[in-house]
């Protein structure tokens, strides 16, 4: 049986609203999709990294809520 796991990538843009994208990883494969605007994609390799493309192309959300 295959584990499904999630985590999410967030970050806030320049109105302080928060943007975020799901990380769900069932096996090998790993899926990626924004509350925000509902974007999906499959992501295998560097799923986070292409998260945070998104937040910044899409939504201009650079700021890391962890950059304190």
């Amino acid at each position: 049986m295959l584990q499904i796991s999630t985590s999410k990538v967030s970050r806030w843009d320049q109105h302080g609203r928060e943007h975020v994208v799901q990380v769900l990883r069932k096996g090998p494969q790993r899926t990626i999709r924004c509350d925000t605007c509902g974007w999906k994609k499959a992501a295998q390799f560097l799923p986070w990294l292409k998260a945070e493309e998104h937040l910044a192309e899409a939504h201009q959300a650079t700021v890391n809520p962890k950059d304190d």
